[in-house]
């Protein structure tokens, strides 16, 4: 019989990291899990508590621990990176970290964007930005995601990052994002868009799940991108959401303010997943997994 594994998750107290850990335990893994303790694991996990932004507390809390896997759900700035680097190396055989989509926030192409439209390699690290700043950080998310991929890829360890797709579905989304427009089409209230809304990509809560915990098994390095296959455009999602509420309109109103629904996308954000197909990961639908998605979030008979 294998050895189980011994996984550290850092975050994942929500939404997609609750599954991901579900996934981690049914497996068999030995899972740590460290947040600040707002919310514990499930009983079978170990918890530990620390700010990982506190390097200090940080070391403290790992102690002597070393990782087969660690997965770092909650990396958002170089900061963060360049401090899980300093306590991680040699204690970890493998550190995946959760990036995004909006890593190509300056990237508007015809055509889904592979990994290699961003390489962290080219990317400039300034720890000197105001990163800790409840404003700065959250206005500048694609670029610090940008940046914790930077310092991990030239920290020695062995990395790959996961740049997620637009997550949709379950029960506990609390982006509240679909009911955004449940309730406009609910009640016929318009719905902002740009004058011409680009379609995305998006992949669904337990597939991204499903991706981090393959993710973790893997031995790949670099930057992946996960989202289901298919481009989905403004007009269908709110089809679906519509479909729920037969008494409801969708009405459109285009403006050129910065003040848009939700998905109303004035560029692309489209990510080619051919890396990770090509890798062994098979990939949903997104068309067909929506209907779905939608009654979850919803509240509804699918």
């Amino acid at each position: 019989m294998a050895k189980a594994r011994e996984v550290l998750v850092i975050g994942g107290s929500r939404y997609f990291g609750k599954r991901l850990i579900t996934r981690l335990l049914a497996a068999g893994d030995q899972v740590t899990v460290l947040n600040r303790g707002s919310s514990a694991p499930p009983p079978e996990a170990v918890h530990l508590v620390a700010d990982r932004d506190d390097e200090k507390a940080l070391t403290e809390a790992i102690g002597s621990r070393t990782f087969d896997v660690v997965i770092d759900q909650v990396c958002y700035t170089p900061r963060q990176a360049e401090i899980a680097h300093r306590v991680f190396t040699g204690r970890t055989g493998r550190y995946v970290m959760t990036s995004t989509v909006e890593v190509y926030e300056h990237q508007d192409t015809a055509v889904p964007v592979p990994e290699s439209a961003v390489d962290p390699r080219d990317v400039t690290v300034d720890l000197e930005l105001p990163w800790d700043d409840a404003e700065f950080a959250p206005a500048h998310y694609g670029e610090g995601k940008r940046q914790a991929e930077a310092v991990f890829t030239g920290s020695g360890l062995p990395f790959a990052s996961v740049r997620v797709a637009h997550v949709l579905g379950g029960d506990d989304d609390f982006t509240g994002r679909l009911e955004h427009y449940a309730r406009r089409i609910r009640t016929g209230t318009p719905i902002a868009v740009p004058p011409a809304p680009h379609p995305a990509t998006y992949i669904h809560v337990e597939e991204i799940a499903g991706f981090l915990f393959w993710a973790a098994g893997a031995d790949f390095t670099g930057p992946v991108n996960a989202a289901s296959h298919g481009l989905l455009a403004l007009d269908e999602l709110c089809a679906a959401v519509a479909a729920h509420f037969p008494e409801g309109e969708v009405r459109f109103e285009v403006t050129e303010s910065a003040e848009l629904s939700p998905f109303a996308f004035r560029r692309r954000y489209a990510m080619d997943n051919s890396r990770a197909a090509g890798l062994g990961f098979s990939f949903g639908d997104v068309r067909q997994w929506l209907p779905k998605a939608v009654a979850e979030t919803l509240g509804k008979d699918s």
